[in-house]
C-alpha cells in the first residue's frame, strides 16, 4: 500500500470561545492564532496517532481528544506555565522514551506535554 498521507495537518476542535482559547495557545505554547498566521511551523518529529478505548481513564470522559505536544526543557516551560497561572497536574511521568506532565487550557481540556529523550 502506498502512503498517501504524510502528516497531520491540522487539529480542530469545538471552543466556547474560540478567539480567547487560540490567543491561549499562541500565548503559551506559540501555536499560531488567527492574528499571527494561522499557520503553525513545528519541528519535524515523531507524532502517535491513537484511539484510546471509550472507557479510558487516561484523561476525562467528557473530553473526546488529548492534545499531545512535543516540548523541549520541560522544566523550564512547566515553570513559565506555573508563573503565567496555568493550571498544572502534579503528576510526572517518566519512560524510556522520555518525560510527560499535564497541564489544563482555561476551557479544562488536559493536554499532555511530552520530551522525548
Amino acid at each position: 500500500m502506498s502512503r498517501h498521507v504524510t502528516g497531520i495537518g491540522g487539529f480542530f476542535f469545538r471552543s466556547d470561545d474560540h478567539k480567547a482559547l487560540a490567543s491561549w495557545y499562541n500565548k503559551h505554547f506559540g501555536i499560531n492564532d488567527q492574528e499571527n498566521g494561522w499557520i503553525w511551523q513545528q519541528d519535524a518529529g515523531p507524532t502517535v496517532f491513537s484511539p484510546f478505548k471509550r472507557d479510558s481513564d487516561y484523561f476525562d470522559s467528557k473530553q473526546q481528544f488529548m492534545l499531545n505536544l512535543r516540548v523541549s526543557d520541560m522544566d523550564g516551560l512547566l515553570k513559565k506555565l506555573e508563573a503565567d497561572g496555568v493550571r498544572i497536574d502534579p503528576k510526572r511521568q517518566d519512560e524510556d522514551y522520555g518525560r510527560f506532565a499535564w497541564v489544563y487550557d482555561p476551557e479544562g481540556n488536559k493536554i499532555e506535554l511530552w520530551e522525548p529523550k
